[in-house]
This record gives structure tokens, C-alpha cells and sequence, in this order.
């Protein structure tokens, strides 16, 4: 079902030409899978102190939840059994990458690494004095806050099966579906526990499904827009996908701050930060019923046979004259339909994992999921901290909205470089505040930039790259990339709490030792994209094929 019929207007010279207000809806019904990804990954954000609070304790002050032996054993448990699930995907990828005969060995050693260590880390004894206690204790509240991460890895490397096995539309349903769950279950963990788990990791269950939705739109919503949007604004399009992330985690922020507004401390940590989760149901029902009215891209009918259908959409998005040619050029390029990802060689596919890699590990999810805990160190309070976390999604916004803008005038390449010398000079100087102690307006000042630097570059334009460079006959390849991106934003998440509370680490660098280990992997994320990364600006995506088939 369609938003607008315009069969009855085919002497219509602007549907001749066609109907960029429909494209424009298409698009932001699809974006609204990235605002569901900016709102479901920010809201621990808002919700992190109080959560720690309620199933973990007070770490800084040493004072935990009475059953925080148990707390701690059941997470060796999760931890294991989560790092076996991440492997067996890896190896599945792997598969896919190099062929069954290739990848058995290394995913052999992958899993005997995997499955040695866990039983070794089993086998530890539980913490006994209060320094390992709390050691351990920040471990665990990285592993709750970073949780929906883990279903993001395993939403990524599902997501191309899905896409081509169900489509790109009841793909974004899947996700959508998935992303109400977890509202539900992440509000009530302990009257939706049906784990036999510790409460605390029923919540960790529905954040993990929460994320498997989010990994599915990171990689289908781009996808979607991509693939119904003409050469010549393709880029503004997708970006448009990170506009809507970012607005996302915008219109959390202020939500977790008027819910934080409702009660004291006490009521946060008991009530508060439920009603923070379980907002993301709203959102959730509007994306699902909206799918409802929106068509199939004209790149997988075709891939499906069904080019009658493909011709329908391609008419009222391109026009009737152009229709014809496009589906054309379409079908030469899909007529590979299960090629084999290693088809255009391993540049393409280790530029993808790249991209996804650095976009984590320059930092910005610290900044996304930790900033009240953050602001927090500069000595804010509470509603303070949540009140400067909007001003970090209002920079993140503006900017994003300038990438949008300028992405197809000065192409992906310099906007991605100008960002990450940004970001290393903002990561070094933040991390220098730190340690010096100046963490007043100097810190938010460079916390600021880093923000800015990385919305006008990596946050949008990456997605853009990712978008365009595979060919059609291999876009199911984007989910090793998108994969590998979920599980570097996972590690970056999983490990900040441990570098930031470490006691060893804080006495010596005062928190400031993590920032310079993003700000130098900024460095290195320049270097990458001046070596190796190709401009991909107002090329089509069957254009892109011939790019890879002459490398």
C-alpha cells in the first residue's frame, strides 16, 4: 500500500518526472528505524546512574546491593555464554567471507580461544576484598549499560540474511516488533523474567532484543533509503537516516530529564528510570503500523523476479520516461543474486569493517551512553548532568544537519578527514583536562567539539559510505561490516567503565587516560580514509560495481 496514487496523473509532467514528496515520505517513514536506534541506544544514558544504583550498588562509594556475590557470578555465567554467541557469529561470517573449506580452521582456533578462556575466567575465584569487589563491580555495570550492544551484533550479522531472505520492509518490522518488546520487558524485568535469571539479567535479556532491532535498522534503514533514492541526493537521503538517530537520542535526553524532574533520588532509582525504557514503546508503535503503508524497494523486487512491481515503484519515484532505463540498469547488476562476497576481492570488505571499526573506537558512544557520567566527574549533579547531556544532543543535531547539507557538495572524503583531526584534538585535550584537573568549561568546551566533529563526518557520512560501496550483487556482505561494527561499539562500551573507574588508572591519569586512547585512534581513522577509502560522491550504485571491478 502506497501513501499517494498518482496512477491517474500519467500526463502529468511533475510525475513524469517523479515525485520526490513521495520519495521524501518513503524516507522518513524509513528514518524512523534510525530515530528507534538513537532513542533505544541513548537511553541508558539518562538511566545509568539509577540502574547501577538499583541492581548493583554505589560503586564510587563502595557501597553495593547485598547480593552482589551472586550478581557477580551469574555475570561470569552471561559473560561466557555472550562472547560464545559473538564467536559462533563471527565464524559465521567468516563462512561466508572465505567459504567452508578456508574458514574452518580459523574458526576453530576462534572458538578453542573462546571456549579456553571462558572455562579459565569460570574457574576464577569470586572477588573477596573490597578493591576486587569493586574492580568487578564496574566490570558488571559496563556489561548491564553495554547489553542492547550484544543484540546489536547479533541483529547486524542477522540483518542480511533477513534483507534478502524477507525483504527490506518486513525487515524494519522485525525491528520494530523487536524494539517494543524490549521497551515492555527492560520497563518490568522482574514481572517478565521467564530466564530463571537474577532480575538484573532478565533486564540484560531485553536489552540484548532490543538491540538485535537496532542492528537490524542500522544496517536495513540506510539500506531502505538507498535503494529508493535517485544518484543525485542519494547522500543527502541516507544521511537524512542519521539525522534521525541523532534526533532520537535528542528527544530521549529531554524525555530522561522531565522523568528525572518527577521525583527525588530515591524515586529514579526505584521507579524513574523504568518509565525512561519503557517510553521507547511509543515510537516503537508508530514505525510498526507506518510499514504498513509503504512499498517493497524496487532493487529487491527485482532481485525476486517481480519486475512488474519493481516498475510500479520505480514510476512514482523516477518517473514514467526514466522508470523503464532504471529498472534496466538494476537488473544487469543483480543478475548474480548469491555471489560470493569475496567476488569484487577482500579490499572492498576490509574497507566496510574499517569504517565500522573506527566509527566506535574514536570514543563517540562513550560521549552518547556516558556523558551524565561524565558530567558527573566535572562535579555535576544529576539534573545537571542530564540538562548538559541536551546541550551535547543539540551540537550533535546541528551538526549532523550540516553534514546533511554539504555531503554532495563536497564529497564523503573530506567532510570524514576534517572530522577526525577534530575529534583527536578534542579526545587529547579532553583527556589533558582530566588530568589536570580542569574540568569546568574547558572540558565541556572540548566534549563540545568532539560532539561537533564527529556529527559533521563519521556519524552520517560513514553510514553514507557504507551504504554505497557494496555492489548489488553483494549488499548482503554490509552485515560483516555492520557486525563488526556493533562489536567494537560493544568493546568500547564494555571497557570505558573498567578504564575510567579503575583505581590504578584514575590515580595515576585522573580519567583522563581512556580520551587519548580515542584520540589517537581519530589519527589513525584520518590516515585510513586518506589511503584507502574512494569517493563515492554522485555515483549510482550500479556505477560502483564497475569502481570495484577495475581495482
Amino acid at each position: 500500500m502506497a501513501f499517494i496514487d498518482t496512477s491517474n496523473k500519467s500526463g502529468d509532467s511533475k510525475f513524469q518526472s517523479g515525485n520526490p514528496f513521495y520519495t521524501t515520505l518513503l524516507t522518513l517513514v524509513a528514518a524512523l528505524g534510525g530515530l528507534l536506534f538513537g532513542y533505544d541506544t541513548a537511553v541508558v544514558n539518562g538511566a545509568e546512574k539509577a540502574l547501577v544504583g538499583f541492581y548493583i550498588g554505589d560503586i564510587d562509594n563502595n557501597k553495593f546491593v547485598s547480593n552482589i556475590i551472586n550478581v557477580i557470578s551469574q555475570y561470569r555465567i552471561t559473560l561466557v555464554a555472550v562472547l560464545l554467541i559473538v564467536a559462533v557469529i563471527i565464524c559465521g561470517q567468516i563462512f561466508k567471507l572465505l567459504g567452508r573449506q578456508k574458514g574452518m580452521i580459523t574458526n576453530i582456533i576462534i572458538l578453542a580461544l573462546t571456549i579456553g578462556w571462558g572455562y579459565f575466567f569460570l574457574k576464577k575465584p569470586l572477588p573477596v576484598d573490597i578493591t576486587s569487589i569493586k574492580d568487578t563491580a564496574a566490570a558488571v555495570k559496563g556489561f548491564v549499560i553495554a547489553s542492547a550492544l550484544i543484540g546489536c551484533v547479533i541483529g547486524g550479522a542477522l540483518a542480511g540474511f533477513i534483507s534478502k531472505s524477507f525483504g527490506r520492509k518486513n525487515g524494519l518490522v522485525i525491528a520494530a516488533v523487536a524494539f517494543f518488546v524490549s521497551a515492555v520487558g527492560a520497563w518490568r524485568p522482574e514481572a517478565f523474567n521467564f530466564f530463571g535469571t537474577l532480575d538484573v539479567y532478565s533486564f540484560v535479556i531485553y536489552r540484548i532484543i532490543g538491540g538485535i532491532g537496532v542492528g537490524i535498522a542500522s544496517m536495513i534503514s540506510p539500506m531502505y533509503i538507498a535503494e529508493i533514492a535517485p544518484a543525485k541526493i542519494r547522500g543527502k537521503l541516507v544521511s537524512f537516516n542519521q539525522f534521525a538517530i541523532i534526533f532520537g537520542m535528542l528527544v530521549i535526553y529531554f524525555v530522561n530529564y522531565f522523568i528525572a524532574k518527577q521525583g527525588n533520588e530515591e524515586w529514579l532509582t526505584t521507579e524513574g528510570w523504568r518509565w525512561m525504557f519503557f517510553s521507547g514503546a511509543i515510537p516503537a508503535t508508530i514505525f510498526l503500523i507506518l510499514l504498513f503503508f509503504v512499498p517493497e524497494t524496487p532493487r529487491y523486487l527485482a532481485l525476486q523476479g517481480k519486475d512488474e512491481k519493481a516498475l510500479k515503484v520505480l514510476q512514482k519515484i523516477a518517473g514514467h520516461e526514466n522508470a523503464p532505463d532504471i529498472l534496466s540498469e538494476i537488473k544487469a547488476t543483480v543478475h548474480e543474486a548469491n555471489a560470493p562476497w569475496l567476488s569484487y576481492g577482500f579490499g572492498i570488505i576490509f574497507i566496510g569493517i574499517l569504517l565500522s571499526v573506527f566509527q566506535q573506537f574514536v570514543g563517540i558512544n562513550v560521549v552518547l551512553y556516558y556523558a551524565g557520567n561524565i558530567f558527573r566527574n566535572m562535579g555535576s549533579s544529576t539534573d545537571f548532568s542530564l540538562l548538559q547531556t541536551i546541550i551535547v544532543g543539540v551540537v550533535n543535531l546541528l551538526f549532523t544537519v550540516i553534514a546533511i547539507l554539504t555531503v554532495d557538495k563536497f564529497g564523503r572524503k573530506p567532510l570524514m578527514i576534517i572530522g577526525s583531526v577534530g575529534m583527536a584534538v578534542s579526545m587529547v585535550a579532553l583527556g589533558l583536562a582530566f588530568y589536570f584537573n580542569q574540568v569546568g568549561l574547558v572540558a565541556l568546551f572540548f566534549m563540545l567539539l568532539y560532539t561537533a566533529a564527529f556529527a559533521m563526518s563519521w556519524g552520517p557520512v560513514c553510514w553514507v559510505l557504507l551504504a554505497e560501496i557494496f555492489p548489488n550483487n553483494i549488499r548482503g556482505a554490509l552485515s560483516i561490516a555492520v557486525a563488526a561494527q556493533w562489536i567494537a561499539n560493544w568493546v568500547v562500551s564494555l571497557t570505558f567503565p573498567m578504564l575510567n573507574d579503575n583505581a590504578w588508572l584514575t590515580e595515576k591519569f585522573n580519567h583522563g587516560f581512556a580520551y587519548w586512547i580515542y584520540g589517537v585512534m581519530s589519527i589513525l581513522s584520518a590516515i585510513f580514509i586518506w589511503k584507502f577509502v574512494p569517493e563515492t560522491k554522485g555515483k549510482t550504485l550500479e556505477e560502483m560495481e564497475g569502481l570495484w571491478t577495475k581495482k
